[in-house]
């Protein structure tokens, strides 16, 4: 009797469980804060649109991307980095 074909039963298996996990930035560098006046490092996790990107998108651990929120807040506040986005450049 010949087999059923496989059915996708786990979404790993449907959407690639080869991919791998992206290491996050600031633990690589084990740095000890993330600070708020690094303007040129903080811009990557911003979007085109001046919105902070999420964790599944950046490959920021959960820590970070706290401590990351906060400090692109404060750069904000300091007018450091924009909220609106035509002013992204």
């Amino acid at each position: 009797m010949p087999e059923a074909p496989k059915r996708f039963k786990k979404r790993d298996d449907k959407f690639g469980a080869s991919r791998r996990r992206r290491a996050c930035s600031f633990c690589t560098d084990k740095q000890g804060y993330i600070d708020y006046k690094e303007v040129n490092r903080l811009r990557r996790y911003l979007s085109d649109r001046a919105r902070i990107e999420p964790r599944r998108k950046t490959g920021t651990c959960a820590q970070h991307q706290r401590e990351l929120g906060i400090s692109l807040k404060r750069a904000r506040q300091m007018a450091l980095l924009p909220y609106a986005p035509e002013h992204l450049r």
